[in-house]
Parts: C-alpha cells; structure tokens; sequence
C-alpha cells in the first residue's frame, strides 16, 4: 500500500510518498481503507518539532530522539472498514466510519488497522468521507476545553482563534450548549465565521477584546495565543479562561465522537474544509497548513477510485 513516511524531523520536504506492507488485522482489529485524513496541528509540530527548547528533550523522549518515531502521520480519518478479527463482533465489513488514531498516528496511510473498541464511530449518513475526517481532532479539543471551562447555557463565551480546526468546532459546539458566542478573527473571515453561529464577531486587528468593557463567562483560545494576564482584564468575577496552550492535551474519548456524531445529525454541528489535496501532495498540504491562514480543516484525500 501507499504511505507518507516520515523519516526525520524537518520541512515538508521529509514527507516521502513510499510503498509498504498492508496491515493484518489481529483478533480485535478492524482494517481500515482510508479515504480521507487531515493536515492537523499535531502532525506539523510533530513532522517540524518545533518545540520550546525548555520542552525539547522530555519531547524527543516521547516523540523519538534522532526521527519520529511513528514514521506515518496523521491523527484523524473517515473510511470503510474493510475486514474485521475474529474477535471483532460491533462492527462488519463494508461499515462506514471515523476516527481519531491520536498519538498513535499512522493515517497518512491507504489502510490502518485500529483496535475495534478504540476511537472509533459510525459515520453519520449526512456527512462525506472527507467532512467526517475532520470531526475528530477540532471537535475534541474544542469539547474538552469548553467543558473544562465548565460551559453553561446562557454564558458569555469568547472564542479566539475562531476560524482554525478548533475554532470553527467550538463556535457550533458552545451555541449547542445555549451560549452566547463572541467569536475573534481576522476581517476576512467575520461573515464567514459569522455565518457558523457566531452573536458577535471581532477583528482582532482593528479591536482588542481584552482592553473593552465586555465581561466574558468563559473565554477560549483554540489558538494559543492569548497573554493569561490581559485575558483576564475581560472575565467576569468568576469567569474561565481556557487555552491549547499549557492546559494540558484533550483526551480523546469514544463518548465525545458519539456526542460530536449526535450533533452533526442534529445539524448542530459541521466540520468546515478549507481545502483538499491528494496524497501525493501532502507536502503542499504542509506547506500551506504551515502558513496559519487556514479556514477550518485541510483534507487529504486517499483511495478516491
């Protein structure tokens, strides 16, 4: 099978498209043909490792010293299952589904085997292949921070960052909670980011929020980007701020993507896709998610015939 193999960190440039053995199954596995993946936050720090120097040695602990050491990227996918181990009785051959692999990588890939009752979830029928791959790592982060924050119907919620992965996930997922959601960009994103449910959006280049009168209830940024101390300035008496940043890592549970999949079937929820390309074109993909101007999701599109 095709694969994108990592085989040191660097530039986009280490991204080689290479011929491997396709995975077996074991007993509580399913096999997987991947028909989309994602470009995510987490596989261009991996693929850069860019991490602060404070970070780099417990990081290259984790990650691998000389090269990653998950040579196959990608966190997230949308596919058919294609054969299951014998073991295996919730799901069957030909079942639609996404998932979220996590650290585990190994998406970037025309096949994967995953275990049957990790993280994955039937696709709703109302979403293509390359939408449901986008559901995963956006839609958990924003989930697990916003109920961190201890999200409450009727709450002022910020949300800076909105236009990214995260951002786009959170503004749907805190309106589904009853909130009342300001939403932070830049000016060529505002109708757009306007139009996913956002009350009132900002342009942070022309508006600072922290230095207004408004009070937030929670403020959120999917960005990682926000200074703690003048966040702070913008919260009401007992208002949160959270961050992707230095809060820890979303843990990703099976329970979230039923909840997210409820969501989308509900039309309360929808992942947004910047742009698609192949796989044979991963380093343009990099290249351009690298750049920080994406709209939502960049989708890579496998096993299209």
């Amino acid at each position: 099978m095709k694969a994108i193999i990592c085989s040191e960190y660097g530039p986009p440039e280490v991204l080689e498209l290479k011929e491997i053995e396709k995975p077996v199954p074991m007993d509580n596995e399913i096999l997987i043909k991947i028909h989309a993946t994602t470009v995510a936050s987490g596989d261009i720090r991996v693929r850069s490792f860019n991490s602060p120097l404070l970070l780099w040695i417990p990081m290259r602990l984790v990650l691998g010293l000389r090269k990653p050491r998950k040579s196959i990227l990608g966190v997230e996918l949308a596919g058919v299952i294609e054969e299951v181990g014998k073991n295996v009785e919730k799901f069957k051959k030909g079942d639609r589904i996404f998932a979220m692999t996590g650290m585990n990588f190994g998406a970037y890939a025309e096949y994967i085997c995953l275990p049957a009752e990790g993280n994955v979830v039937i696709k709703p029928d109302n979403l293509s292949c390359e939408e449901a791959a986008a559901i995963s790592f956006g839609g958990t982060s924003a989930l697990h921070f916003l109920r961190k924050g201890n999200i409450q119907e009727g709450q002022r919620v910020l949300i800076y960052g909105a236009s990214g992965s995260v951002g786009t996930s959170a503004i749907q997922i805190a309106n589904s909670f009853g909130a009342e959601v300001t939403a932070v960009c830049s000016s060529s994103n505002i109708e757009w980011v306007r139009s996913l449910g956002a009350h009132r959006v900002i342009d942070y280049i022309k508006e600072d929020f922290t230095k207004s009168e408004e009070r937030y209830d929670l403020i959120f940024d999917a960005v990682g980007k926000c200074p703690k101390k003048e966040v702070s300035k913008a919260l009401t008496a007992n208002g949160k701020f959270m961050s992707v940043e230095g809060q820890g890592i979303a843990k990703v549970l099976k329970e979230d993507l039923l909840f997210l999949s409820g969501l989308v079937e509900k039309k309360l929820f929808r992942p947004v896709i910047d742009k698609c390309y192949p796989l044979e074109q991963i380093q343009e993909a990099h290249r351009y998610v690298e750049q920080g101007h994406k709209k939502g999701n960049v989708i890579i599109t496998i096993n299209q015939k």
